[in-house]
């Protein structure tokens, strides 16, 4: 019953969504239809017209070539095409939320004013002499000229926003790789391990937003970093057209002295690549861990390096499994376990188990981050509270309790502390943007805690 209510709601959702689309794109399809009537030539208002319905019929068609994953048969992947069309998709989308927000507490301040307004007594003459473009403010007030010019201005506003900060994003700060170089402190690590140098890279998808050119600069910056073990957590494409295989072939381009390892995402999930990706990487090399561990010396020391495929949790299911399950037995007591698990939620039961560091992804740091009075706020804080950055929490502590929960458990803080690694990842997902959120190459540097 729970699980037949989950389809309809998104189902539900999948609808609003695309009413909401065709909505936003019938708006501005009408304004730029008006604004070139304005245009006195003839000729140029019809040219003008022209490239607009060409316009839209190559957006729909690029729609329904994704839609049937065909994106190779009209449009290269990786292009800059694709890309400029879900930056235009999104960014009108919001602005077009936007100006109907303003619309909105317009029309409720109007209705709200009329209601607390003295009746005149003869309305119908009043409204008779009133000028055209004065009868819509509500009869017995004078006329609010200067709240019209605040909303006229807000709207306006409220409409350039989305498209000149997605315009940034797009532009700008998608491809603004920065390289991170982080200290955290591991519990039980022995000193023979103290300084060893992890470079972790994390949600790739390549293809439509993601070049290889891009993955190629962002593998030549990892490299750079010299570290003793490379890392991918995951989400090497987006959809079953990326190029998979392509990517995979420049990932393997990284060179460390412990190798190249790795685990899958969601999204390989998704295209159901979970088993070509792990594939793929053995042909070129490199290992991506499936439920697996494997033991691993770095000046004479062992640790223990576990990869599992995307954790989640079902929330129709009655008796869920726990994150990780079966992965009890890969847990070593004798030497330190670092896990690979692309979703930062695997991170409480990863601590109760044992395991001393996680590296994950999945999160992109929200992609988009703003302030609101003070407070940064991303999307990706409504999926968990592992956004992005380091995170610590006590070894063996219950996995059923919050963080907040378990640090106010009298005892439980006291133990050794797991520790967690959030990547922001380097590509974008929805929509190729980030604001406040650069792409991320980590260099983690480990330390006896």
């Amino acid at each position: 019953m729970l699980h037949n209510g989950l389809v309809y709601l998104g189902f539900g959702g999948a609808l609003a969504g695309l009413s909401l689309a065709f909505l936003a794109q019938r708006y501005w399809f009408a304004r730029v239809w008006r604004l070139a009537g304005l245009i006195q030539v003839k000729q140029t208002r019809k040219a003008i017209r022209g490239a607009l319905l060409g316009l839209v019929l190559i957006v729909f068609g690029t729609a329904v070539a994704g839609v049937f994953r065909n994106w190779q048969g009209m449009i290269s992947r990786g292009s800059l095409w694709t890309a400029f069309l879900a930056f235009w998709l999104v960014s009108s989308i919001v602005s077009y939320l936007f100006i109907k927000i303003v619309a909105g507490v317009d029309w409720v301040w109007r209705r709200t004013r009329a209601g607390s307004a003295p009746q005149v007594e003869n309305s119908e003459d009043a409204s008779v002499a009133a000028p055209s473009s004065e009868r819509a403010e509500p009869v017995g007030h004078s006329i609010d000229h200067s709240r019209r010019h605040f909303f006229h201005a807000a709207g306006v506003i409220a409409g350039a926003v989305p498209f000149i900060s997605a315009g940034y994003g797009f532009v700008e700060e998608r491809f603004q790789y920065r390289v991170r170089e982080i200290t955290i402190p591991v519990a039980n690590f022995p000193r023979a391990l103290d300084g060893l140098r992890i470079t972790q890279l994390s949600d790739i998808h390549a293809g439509s937003f993601m070049p290889m050119s891009q993955v190629a600069r962002a593998v030549g910056m990892a490299n750079d970093l010299g570290g003793d073990l490379m890392v991918v957590t995951g989400d090497f494409i987006s959809t079953r057209s990326d190029p998979l295989e392509d990517c995979i072939a420049e990932l393997s381009h990284l060179r460390a002295p412990l190798g190249v390892w790795g685990c899958n995402g969601n999204h390989e999930v998704y295209a159901r690549a979970e088993a070509k990706s792990a594939e793929l990487f053995q042909r070129f090399g490199m290992k991506l861990l499936r439920q697996e561990n494997a033991e691993l010396r770095w000046q004479g020391s062992p640790f223990n390096l576990i990869g599992v495929d995307y954790q989640s949790q079902n929330d129709a299911q009655q008796d869920r499994s726990p994150m990780l399950s079966g992965v009890e037995s890969l847990v070593r007591g004798d030497i330190p376990n670092i896990l690979l698990s692309h979703n930062p939620n695997s991170f409480p039961r990863a601590a109760e188990l044992g395991i001393e560091l996680s590296l994950a992804g999945h999160t992109h740091g929200g992609q988009v981050r703003v302030e609101i009075l003070d407070h940064r706020w991303t999307p990706a804080e409504f999926l968990t509270s592992y956004v992005a950055g380091e995170f610590h929490r006590p070894l063996h502590s219950p996995s059923r309790l919050s963080d907040e929960e378990v640090y106010s458990t009298p005892g439980i803080q006291q133990l050794s502390s797991s520790a967690l690694y959030v990547n922001r990842g380097l590509g974008t997902i929805g929509a190729p943007v980030r604001l406040g959120v650069p792409p991320e190459i980590t260099l983690i540097t480990l330390r006896c805690a």
